[in-house]
């Protein structure tokens, strides 16, 4: 089992804000006080973060939700845990994930990828706290090779860059159990998704919205042990990849 969203999305606020900033304030008294939040309303939220009941309502937009009511509600379902294992155990198992990448991933798309990355000149790479974090390093070896490309902690700030892509602009986006576009903001953005080229890298295997245009899919466990490493395993392929290309266009320059 993986982590659940909910505290994915706050976190990624808190990391991504000043430590006085109103939404951080919000996100961390939320996930230190989860069971009292469950029964408190908007007003006495309001009151124990020290803010206005206006502010509560605008986190929980800002964070993809209709009102306070739907975070109430999630929050309802939402329980944090933590796969433990031994040494041996743990050290094993991340070599069994990565392997399970490597015997099961089309490097084909990897190199069709990489090709789209070079092609276009905004390229922006998402995903939420470890994906994110996967985001970020690919952000920086991409730089390494001549690159740039963009990427956001944040979850607002996605949703906002998002919203305004074009025909000009790929989207990377590395989701491991491949829910990063089941929010009903991101549904009702349907229309504007269609612009951008989007490739989603999963280790879920079902049927995605059309305007996701690529996936690729790689075996998973789907449990808290593999998932950083899995995706970090792979963003490190693009990048070999990339160097590769990269160095081939030298060559023939040359």
């Amino acid at each position: 089992m993986i982590y659940p969203k909910l505290p994915i999305v706050f976190l990624s606020t808190i990391a991504s804000e000043k430590a006085d900033a109103t939404n951080s304030q919000i996100a961390s008294y939320i996930l230190a006080h989860l069971d009292e939040v469950r029964d408190m309303g908007i007003k006495d939220m309001a009151h124990q973060c020290h803010v206005a009941v206006s502010s509560i309502s605008r986190f929980c937009k800002e964070i993809g939700l209709r009102d306070y009511a739907e975070l109430r509600e999630l929050l309802t379902g939402t329980e944090l845990f933590f796969e433990e294992s031994s040494l041996d155990v743990y050290t094993r198992h991340v070599q069994d994930c990565i392997r399970q990448v490597a015997t099961s991933i089309d490097l084909s798309s990897i190199k069709q990828l990489c090709l789209s990355i070079k092609e276009h000149e905004r390229v922006a790479i998402f995903g939420l706290l470890k994906a994110g974090t996967v985001a970020l390093n690919l952000q920086v070896d991409l730089l390494m090779l001549g690159k740039q490309v963009y990427t956001q902690v944040a979850y607002a700030s996605q949703m906002d860059y998002l919203d305004q892509t074009t025909q000009a602009d790929l989207i990377v986006i590395f989701s491991y159990t491949g829910t990063y576009f089941n929010d009903e903001e991101l549904r009702a953005k349907k229309k504007k998704l269609n612009d951008p080229e989007i490739w989603m890298i999963t280790g879920e295997a079902r049927e995605y919205p059309a305007y996701i245009d690529h996936v690729i899919l790689f075996d998973s466990n789907h449990d808290q042990l593999s998932h950083p490493y899995q995706l970090q395993f792979i963003a490190g392929l693009i990048a070999q990849e990339y160097a590769r290309l990269s160095n081939c266009v030298e060559d023939e320059i040359k």
